[in-house]
Protein backbone atom coordinates (compact mmCIF):
# COMPACT_ATOMS: atom_id res chain seq x y z
CA UNK A 1 0.00 0.00 0.00
CA UNK A 2 2.85 2.27 0.68
CA UNK A 3 4.83 1.88 -2.16
CA UNK A 4 1.46 2.64 -4.27
CA UNK A 5 0.75 5.65 -2.23
CA UNK A 6 4.36 6.78 -3.36
CA UNK A 7 3.98 6.19 -6.60
CA UNK A 8 0.66 8.44 -6.90
CA UNK A 9 1.90 10.83 -5.37
CA UNK A 10 5.50 10.96 -6.95
CA UNK A 11 3.46 10.43 -10.48
CA UNK A 12 5.31 7.47 -11.57
CA UNK A 13 2.33 5.43 -11.33
CA UNK A 14 1.16 4.46 -14.63
CA UNK A 15 -2.92 4.64 -15.16
CA UNK A 16 -4.94 3.02 -17.33
CA UNK A 17 -8.67 4.52 -17.98
CA UNK A 18 -11.18 2.16 -20.24
CA UNK A 19 -13.45 3.78 -21.88
CA UNK A 20 -12.69 6.72 -23.97
CA UNK A 21 -16.01 8.56 -24.21
CA UNK A 22 -17.19 12.11 -22.62
CA UNK A 23 -15.87 10.59 -19.43
CA UNK A 24 -12.69 8.90 -19.61
CA UNK A 25 -10.96 11.19 -22.74
CA UNK A 26 -11.08 14.16 -21.07
CA UNK A 27 -10.14 12.19 -17.44
CA UNK A 28 -7.09 10.92 -19.54
CA UNK A 29 -6.13 14.20 -20.90
CA UNK A 30 -6.42 15.64 -17.59
CA UNK A 31 -3.94 13.01 -16.10
CA UNK A 32 -1.69 13.50 -18.77
CA UNK A 33 -1.72 17.45 -18.05
CA UNK A 34 -0.78 16.50 -14.28
CA UNK A 35 2.26 14.55 -15.24
CA UNK A 36 0.84 10.94 -15.59
CA UNK A 37 1.52 8.66 -18.00
CA UNK A 38 -1.57 6.94 -19.27
CA UNK A 39 -3.37 4.15 -21.48
CA UNK A 40 -6.84 4.27 -22.94
CA UNK A 41 -8.50 1.27 -23.68
CA UNK A 42 -11.69 1.35 -25.96
CA UNK A 43 -12.97 -1.09 -28.13
CA UNK A 44 -14.35 0.98 -30.47
CA UNK A 45 -11.80 0.87 -33.37
CA UNK A 46 -12.77 3.92 -34.79
CA UNK A 47 -12.00 5.78 -31.76
CA UNK A 48 -8.44 4.19 -31.90
CA UNK A 49 -7.60 5.07 -34.78
CA UNK A 50 -9.13 8.73 -34.42
CA UNK A 51 -6.65 9.11 -30.77
CA UNK A 52 -3.88 7.70 -32.59
CA UNK A 53 -3.75 10.38 -35.35
CA UNK A 54 -4.05 13.16 -32.75
CA UNK A 55 -7.61 13.74 -33.74
CA UNK A 56 -10.35 14.28 -30.92
CA UNK A 57 -14.13 13.18 -30.99
CA UNK A 58 -14.96 15.21 -28.18
CA UNK A 59 -15.77 19.24 -28.20
CA UNK A 60 -14.40 19.25 -24.95
CA UNK A 61 -11.17 18.02 -25.74
CA UNK A 62 -8.76 19.43 -28.48
CA UNK A 63 -6.93 18.11 -30.60
CA UNK A 64 -3.77 19.57 -29.62
CA UNK A 65 -4.08 18.16 -26.23
CA UNK A 66 -4.13 15.12 -27.42
CA UNK A 67 -1.61 14.79 -30.04
CA UNK A 68 1.03 16.61 -27.77
CA UNK A 69 0.48 13.70 -25.25
CA UNK A 70 0.99 11.16 -28.05
CA UNK A 71 3.92 12.50 -29.75
CA UNK A 72 5.81 12.54 -26.04
CA UNK A 73 4.45 8.92 -25.06
CA UNK A 74 2.48 10.42 -22.23
CA UNK A 75 -0.70 8.86 -23.86
CA UNK A 76 -0.92 5.23 -25.73
CA UNK A 77 -4.27 3.70 -26.70
CA UNK A 78 -5.22 0.40 -27.17
CA UNK A 79 -8.61 -1.77 -28.09
CA UNK A 80 -7.21 -4.58 -25.69
CA UNK A 81 -6.86 -5.50 -22.06
CA UNK A 82 -3.78 -6.86 -22.39
CA UNK A 83 -1.48 -4.00 -20.50
CA UNK A 84 -3.63 -3.93 -18.17
CA UNK A 85 -1.23 -5.61 -15.62
CA UNK A 86 1.26 -3.51 -15.40
CA UNK A 87 -0.58 -0.48 -14.63
CA UNK A 88 -0.44 0.94 -11.22
CA UNK A 89 -4.22 2.67 -11.26
CA UNK A 90 -7.56 1.52 -13.14
CA UNK A 91 -10.30 3.55 -13.85
CA UNK A 92 -13.73 2.31 -15.64
CA UNK A 93 -15.43 5.01 -17.95
CA UNK A 94 -17.69 2.78 -19.46
CA UNK A 95 -21.15 3.43 -20.58
CA UNK A 96 -24.39 2.45 -18.09
CA UNK A 97 -27.47 2.59 -20.72
CA UNK A 98 -31.03 1.28 -19.74
CA UNK A 99 -32.13 -1.93 -21.47
CA UNK A 100 -35.00 -2.35 -24.15
CA UNK A 101 -36.83 -3.24 -21.12
CA UNK A 102 -35.91 0.18 -19.43
CA UNK A 103 -33.67 -1.30 -16.53
CA UNK A 104 -29.95 -1.08 -15.75
CA UNK A 105 -27.82 -2.40 -18.28
CA UNK A 106 -24.42 -3.00 -16.55
CA UNK A 107 -23.15 -5.10 -19.32
CA UNK A 108 -20.27 -2.94 -20.07
CA UNK A 109 -18.99 -2.84 -16.46
CA UNK A 110 -19.53 -6.56 -16.00
CA UNK A 111 -17.50 -7.55 -19.61
CA UNK A 112 -14.91 -5.00 -18.47
CA UNK A 113 -14.45 -5.93 -15.09
CA UNK A 114 -14.27 -9.87 -16.35
CA UNK A 115 -11.33 -8.73 -18.90
CA UNK A 116 -9.18 -6.80 -16.29
CA UNK A 117 -9.75 -9.68 -12.99
CA UNK A 118 -8.44 -11.86 -16.41
CA UNK A 119 -5.06 -9.64 -16.31
CA UNK A 120 -5.23 -8.11 -13.03
CA UNK A 121 -1.53 -7.67 -11.19
CA UNK A 122 -0.73 -6.99 -7.39
CA UNK A 123 -1.23 -3.72 -5.69
CA UNK A 124 -3.32 -1.98 -8.23
CA UNK A 125 -6.18 -0.13 -7.43
CA UNK A 126 -9.05 -0.39 -9.25
CA UNK A 127 -11.71 2.70 -9.70
CA UNK A 128 -15.43 2.60 -10.83
CA UNK A 129 -16.23 6.00 -12.55
CA UNK A 130 -19.34 4.65 -14.59
CA UNK A 131 -23.27 6.33 -12.80
CA UNK A 132 -24.39 2.86 -11.64
CA UNK A 133 -27.02 2.07 -8.47
CA UNK A 134 -25.82 1.68 -5.35
CA UNK A 135 -23.70 -2.14 -4.45
CA UNK A 136 -22.51 -2.24 -7.73
CA UNK A 137 -18.85 -1.49 -6.55
CA UNK A 138 -19.00 -3.88 -3.98
CA UNK A 139 -21.61 -6.85 -4.82
CA UNK A 140 -21.01 -7.37 -8.44
CA UNK A 141 -17.30 -5.77 -9.13
CA UNK A 142 -15.37 -7.24 -6.12
CA UNK A 143 -16.73 -10.74 -6.69
CA UNK A 144 -15.38 -10.59 -10.05
CA UNK A 145 -12.24 -9.36 -9.04
CA UNK A 146 -11.56 -11.75 -6.16
CA UNK A 147 -12.28 -14.53 -9.30
CA UNK A 148 -8.43 -13.75 -10.28
CA UNK A 149 -7.42 -15.13 -6.67
CA UNK A 150 -6.37 -11.85 -5.48
CA UNK A 151 -7.65 -10.11 -2.26
CA UNK A 152 -9.15 -6.93 -1.39
CA UNK A 153 -6.52 -5.17 0.17
CA UNK A 154 -3.88 -8.04 0.61
CA UNK A 155 -3.51 -7.54 -3.56
CA UNK A 156 -5.33 -4.87 -4.65
CA UNK A 157 -7.77 -1.57 -3.69
CA UNK A 158 -11.51 -1.09 -4.93
CA UNK A 159 -13.17 2.42 -5.06
CA UNK A 160 -15.90 4.47 -7.00
CA UNK A 161 -15.92 7.80 -7.48
CA UNK A 162 -19.06 10.04 -9.43
CA UNK A 163 -18.12 11.20 -12.44
CA UNK A 164 -19.71 14.78 -13.25
CA UNK A 165 -18.73 15.92 -16.22
CA UNK A 166 -20.79 18.40 -17.76
CA UNK A 167 -20.50 18.90 -21.61
CA UNK A 168 -19.63 22.46 -22.66
CA UNK A 169 -19.61 24.17 -19.71
CA UNK A 170 -17.31 26.69 -19.58
CA UNK A 171 -17.55 27.63 -16.07
CA UNK A 172 -16.34 24.96 -14.32
CA UNK A 173 -13.47 22.63 -16.06
CA UNK A 174 -13.43 19.06 -15.12
CA UNK A 175 -10.55 19.60 -12.39
CA UNK A 176 -12.55 22.31 -10.55
CA UNK A 177 -15.75 20.32 -9.63
CA UNK A 178 -15.16 18.73 -6.41
CA UNK A 179 -14.48 14.83 -6.63
CA UNK A 180 -16.68 12.66 -4.53
CA UNK A 181 -15.23 8.87 -3.60
CA UNK A 182 -15.87 6.06 -1.79
CA UNK A 183 -13.92 3.03 -1.15
CA UNK A 184 -15.09 -0.75 -0.42
CA UNK A 185 -12.59 -0.56 2.54
CA UNK A 186 -10.89 2.20 4.23
CA UNK A 187 -7.40 1.66 2.59
CA UNK A 188 -9.79 1.80 -0.91
CA UNK A 189 -10.97 4.93 0.32
CA UNK A 190 -7.48 6.69 1.80
CA UNK A 191 -5.41 5.45 -2.04
CA UNK A 192 -8.15 6.88 -4.17
CA UNK A 193 -8.07 10.45 -2.20
CA UNK A 194 -4.52 10.43 -2.58
CA UNK A 195 -5.11 9.90 -6.73
CA UNK A 196 -7.48 12.61 -7.02
CA UNK A 197 -6.01 14.77 -5.15
CA UNK A 198 -3.18 14.75 -7.49
CA UNK A 199 -5.82 16.29 -9.98
CA UNK A 200 -8.89 17.81 -8.23
CA UNK A 201 -8.74 20.62 -6.16
CA UNK A 202 -11.43 19.24 -4.06
CA UNK A 203 -12.01 16.06 -3.05
CA UNK A 204 -14.96 14.52 -0.84
CA UNK A 205 -14.62 10.83 0.82
CA UNK A 206 -17.54 9.52 1.78
CA UNK A 207 -18.09 6.80 4.60
CA UNK A 208 -19.04 4.12 2.27
CA UNK A 209 -18.79 3.24 -1.22
CA UNK A 210 -22.78 2.89 -1.54
CA UNK A 211 -22.69 6.21 -0.48
CA UNK A 212 -20.61 7.93 -3.14
CA UNK A 213 -22.66 5.78 -5.60
CA UNK A 214 -26.26 6.87 -4.51
CA UNK A 215 -24.63 10.45 -4.08
CA UNK A 216 -24.51 10.98 -8.06
CA UNK A 217 -28.24 9.08 -8.24
CA UNK A 218 -29.51 12.02 -6.22
CA UNK A 219 -27.59 14.76 -8.04
CA UNK A 220 -29.37 14.11 -11.30
CA UNK A 221 -32.64 12.62 -9.81
CA UNK A 222 -32.99 16.44 -8.35
CA UNK A 223 -32.77 17.92 -11.21
CA UNK A 224 -34.89 15.59 -13.45
CA UNK A 225 -37.58 16.09 -10.78
CA UNK A 226 -37.34 19.51 -10.76
CA UNK A 227 -37.59 19.84 -14.12
CA UNK A 228 -40.17 17.10 -14.11
CA UNK A 229 -42.30 19.90 -11.78
CA UNK A 230 -41.49 22.64 -14.22
CA UNK A 231 -42.31 21.03 -17.16
CA UNK A 232 -45.66 20.48 -15.19
CA UNK A 233 -46.06 23.91 -14.69
CA UNK A 234 -45.37 24.89 -18.00
CA UNK A 235 -48.26 22.38 -18.99
CA UNK A 236 -50.61 23.86 -16.65
CA UNK A 237 -49.64 27.71 -17.71
CA UNK A 238 -50.48 26.78 -21.08
CA UNK A 239 -53.89 25.82 -20.40
CA UNK A 240 -54.63 29.00 -17.90
CA UNK A 241 -52.79 31.66 -20.43
CA UNK A 242 -50.09 32.66 -18.56
CA UNK A 243 -46.18 33.43 -19.64
CA UNK A 244 -44.38 30.46 -17.44
CA UNK A 245 -40.91 32.18 -18.24
CA UNK A 246 -42.52 34.89 -16.91
CA UNK A 247 -43.63 33.11 -13.73
CA UNK A 248 -40.22 31.61 -13.76
CA UNK A 249 -38.24 35.39 -13.46
CA UNK A 250 -40.73 36.17 -10.85
CA UNK A 251 -40.54 34.04 -8.40
CA UNK A 252 -37.00 33.69 -8.62
CA UNK A 253 -36.48 37.57 -7.25
CA UNK A 254 -37.15 35.71 -3.91
CA UNK A 255 -33.81 35.33 -2.42
CA UNK A 256 -34.19 32.07 -0.01
CA UNK A 257 -36.42 28.97 -0.48
CA UNK A 258 -36.49 28.95 -4.18
CA UNK A 259 -34.31 27.58 -7.30
CA UNK A 260 -35.26 28.63 -10.46
CA UNK A 261 -35.03 25.50 -13.13
CA UNK A 262 -37.01 25.62 -16.90
CA UNK A 263 -39.07 23.78 -18.84
CA UNK A 264 -38.14 22.16 -22.23
CA UNK A 265 -38.74 19.85 -25.21
CA UNK A 266 -37.76 16.93 -22.87
CA UNK A 267 -34.60 15.48 -21.32
CA UNK A 268 -31.23 14.40 -23.04
CA UNK A 269 -27.68 13.22 -22.28
CA UNK A 270 -26.74 10.07 -20.39
CA UNK A 271 -27.37 11.13 -17.28
CA UNK A 272 -30.78 12.94 -16.74
CA UNK A 273 -33.16 10.16 -18.95
CA UNK A 274 -31.19 7.72 -16.96
CA UNK A 275 -29.88 8.09 -13.50
CA UNK A 276 -33.44 8.16 -11.91
CA UNK A 277 -34.50 5.04 -13.66
CA UNK A 278 -31.45 3.55 -12.13
CA UNK A 279 -32.21 4.68 -8.54
CA UNK A 280 -35.99 3.20 -8.41
CA UNK A 281 -35.08 0.02 -10.05
CA UNK A 282 -32.78 -0.65 -7.09
CA UNK A 283 -35.21 0.86 -4.48
CA UNK A 284 -37.80 -1.28 -6.53
CA UNK A 285 -35.73 -4.04 -5.46
CA UNK A 286 -35.57 -3.29 -2.06
CA UNK A 287 -39.26 -2.92 -2.13
CA UNK A 288 -39.74 0.01 -2.16
CA UNK A 289 -41.54 2.39 -5.02
CA UNK A 290 -40.36 6.15 -6.09
CA UNK A 291 -43.37 7.05 -6.97
CA UNK A 292 -42.27 10.94 -6.91
CA UNK A 293 -39.43 10.03 -9.73
CA UNK A 294 -41.93 7.84 -11.62
CA UNK A 295 -44.23 10.96 -12.21
CA UNK A 296 -41.28 12.98 -13.31
CA UNK A 297 -40.26 10.64 -15.83
CA UNK A 298 -43.90 10.41 -17.33
CA UNK A 299 -44.37 14.43 -17.80
CA UNK A 300 -40.69 14.49 -19.19
CA UNK A 301 -41.09 11.80 -21.43
CA UNK A 302 -44.48 13.49 -23.03
CA UNK A 303 -42.47 16.80 -23.48
CA UNK A 304 -41.75 15.85 -27.80
CA UNK A 305 -45.24 15.13 -27.94
CA UNK A 306 -46.66 18.33 -26.50
CA UNK A 307 -44.02 20.04 -28.46
CA UNK A 308 -45.26 18.40 -31.79
CA UNK A 309 -48.85 19.35 -30.59
CA UNK A 310 -47.70 23.14 -30.21
CA UNK A 311 -46.68 22.79 -33.78
CA UNK A 312 -49.72 21.40 -35.21
CA UNK A 313 -51.98 24.05 -33.36
CA UNK A 314 -50.15 27.04 -34.56
CA UNK A 315 -49.88 25.40 -38.22
CA UNK A 316 -53.77 24.46 -38.01
CA UNK A 317 -54.06 28.63 -36.29
CA UNK A 318 -52.54 29.27 -39.97
CA UNK A 319 -54.91 27.30 -42.36
CA UNK A 320 -51.84 24.73 -42.69
CA UNK A 321 -51.94 20.40 -41.69
CA UNK A 322 -48.86 19.56 -40.06
CA UNK A 323 -48.89 16.56 -43.26
CA UNK A 324 -46.75 18.06 -46.29
CA UNK A 325 -45.89 21.21 -44.21
CA UNK A 326 -41.95 21.76 -44.99
CA UNK A 327 -40.69 22.19 -40.97
CA UNK A 328 -37.11 23.63 -39.75
CA UNK A 329 -35.58 22.12 -36.51
CA UNK A 330 -32.99 24.36 -34.92
CA UNK A 331 -30.81 23.07 -32.61
CA UNK A 332 -30.60 18.86 -32.07
CA UNK A 333 -28.12 18.21 -29.51
CA UNK A 334 -29.47 17.51 -25.99
CA UNK A 335 -28.07 20.70 -24.38
CA UNK A 336 -26.53 23.92 -26.04
CA UNK A 337 -23.03 24.47 -27.35
CA UNK A 338 -22.40 20.50 -27.60
CA UNK A 339 -22.64 18.55 -30.45
CA UNK A 340 -23.92 15.27 -28.19
CA UNK A 341 -27.27 13.74 -29.28
CA UNK A 342 -27.47 11.11 -26.71
CA UNK A 343 -31.08 10.78 -25.72
CA UNK A 344 -31.88 14.16 -27.45
CA UNK A 345 -35.22 14.87 -27.22
CA UNK A 346 -35.27 16.66 -30.39
CA UNK A 347 -34.38 13.59 -32.17
CA UNK A 348 -37.85 12.12 -30.67
CA UNK A 349 -39.80 15.11 -32.45
CA UNK A 350 -38.21 14.60 -35.37
CA UNK A 351 -39.63 11.17 -36.00
CA UNK A 352 -43.05 12.00 -34.14
CA UNK A 353 -43.01 15.22 -36.83
CA UNK A 354 -41.92 12.64 -39.64
CA UNK A 355 -44.56 9.83 -38.82
CA UNK A 356 -47.36 12.77 -39.12
CA UNK A 357 -46.26 13.24 -42.33
CA UNK A 358 -44.23 16.47 -42.29
CA UNK A 359 -41.30 17.28 -44.25
CA UNK A 360 -38.54 17.99 -41.78
CA UNK A 361 -34.98 19.18 -41.86
CA UNK A 362 -32.65 20.07 -39.49
CA UNK A 363 -30.61 23.07 -38.75
CA UNK A 364 -27.47 22.80 -36.01
CA UNK A 365 -23.58 24.14 -36.22
CA UNK A 366 -22.49 21.27 -33.89
CA UNK A 367 -23.89 18.43 -35.98
CA UNK A 368 -23.20 18.17 -39.84
CA UNK A 369 -24.74 14.85 -40.54
CA UNK A 370 -27.04 12.07 -38.41
CA UNK A 371 -28.80 9.05 -39.41
CA UNK A 372 -32.63 9.11 -38.42
CA UNK A 373 -34.84 5.95 -38.81
CA UNK A 374 -31.95 4.45 -41.50
CA UNK A 375 -32.16 8.09 -43.46
CA UNK A 376 -29.44 10.39 -43.36
CA UNK A 377 -29.89 14.32 -42.98
CA UNK A 378 -27.39 16.53 -43.06
CA UNK A 379 -27.79 19.94 -41.46
CA UNK A 380 -28.74 23.13 -44.18
CA UNK A 381 -27.77 26.14 -44.22
CA UNK A 382 -29.15 29.03 -41.84
CA UNK A 383 -30.59 31.30 -44.64
CA UNK A 384 -33.11 33.98 -45.66
CA UNK A 385 -34.72 31.79 -48.52
CA UNK A 386 -34.37 28.45 -46.17
CA UNK A 387 -36.38 30.19 -43.60
CA UNK A 388 -38.68 31.48 -45.59
CA UNK A 389 -39.45 28.17 -47.73
CA UNK A 390 -40.28 26.73 -44.66
CA UNK A 391 -44.16 26.78 -42.64
CA UNK A 392 -42.68 26.15 -39.32
CA UNK A 393 -39.16 26.63 -37.53
CA UNK A 394 -38.81 24.90 -34.18
CA UNK A 395 -36.35 25.99 -31.63
CA UNK A 396 -35.03 22.56 -29.46
CA UNK A 397 -31.40 23.52 -28.73
CA UNK A 398 -30.79 26.99 -28.21
CA UNK A 399 -27.09 27.02 -29.18
CA UNK A 400 -25.28 30.41 -28.36
CA UNK A 401 -23.80 31.15 -31.82
CA UNK A 402 -27.29 31.82 -33.27
CA UNK A 403 -28.36 34.57 -34.45
CA UNK A 404 -31.97 34.52 -33.35
CA UNK A 405 -33.34 37.97 -34.65
CA UNK A 406 -32.64 36.77 -37.74
CA UNK A 407 -34.39 33.75 -37.18
CA UNK A 408 -37.43 35.86 -35.89
CA UNK A 409 -36.51 38.16 -39.10
CA UNK A 410 -37.54 35.94 -41.74
CA UNK A 411 -39.53 33.12 -40.25
CA UNK A 412 -42.74 32.54 -41.43
CA UNK A 413 -44.12 30.74 -37.69
CA UNK A 414 -41.67 29.96 -34.84
CA UNK A 415 -41.91 27.79 -32.26
CA UNK A 416 -39.97 28.07 -29.30
CA UNK A 417 -39.44 25.98 -26.84
CA UNK A 418 -36.60 27.51 -25.00
CA UNK A 419 -37.27 31.03 -24.25
CA UNK A 420 -34.69 31.96 -26.77
CA UNK A 421 -36.59 34.63 -28.51
CA UNK A 422 -37.64 36.12 -25.15
CA UNK A 423 -36.09 39.70 -26.18
CA UNK A 424 -37.69 39.99 -29.98
CA UNK A 425 -40.30 41.68 -30.51
CA UNK A 426 -43.52 39.44 -31.54
CA UNK A 427 -45.92 42.58 -33.91
CA UNK A 428 -47.06 39.73 -36.49
CA UNK A 429 -47.74 37.40 -33.64
CA UNK A 430 -45.90 34.18 -35.28
CA UNK A 431 -43.67 33.17 -32.10
CA UNK A 432 -45.51 30.60 -30.19
CA UNK A 433 -43.83 29.41 -26.65
CA UNK A 434 -43.50 26.32 -24.91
Amino acid sequence: MEKLKKKIRDKSAKIAIVGLGYVGLPLSIAFCEAGFCVIGIDIDRKRIGSLKKGESYIEDVDSKRIKKFMEDGSFKVFDNYKSIKNQDVIIICVPTPLGKTKEPDISSIISSVQLISENLGRNQLIILESTTYPGTTRDEILPLLETSGLKLDKDFYLAFSSERVDPGNKRFSLTAIPKVVGGVSKKSTIIAEILYNQLFKKVIKTSFVEVAEMSKLLENTFRSVNIGLINEIALMCNKLGIDVWEVIDVAKTKPFGFMPFYPGPGLGGHCLPTDPIYLSWKAKMAGFEARLIGLAQQINNFMPEHVVSKISDALNNKGKSIKLSKILIIGLSYKKDVGDIRESPALAIFSLLKNKGANVSYYDPHIKSIKIEARVYKSVKLTKNNLHNKDCAVIVTAHSDIDYGFIAKNSKLIIDTRNALKDIKDKKEKIVKL
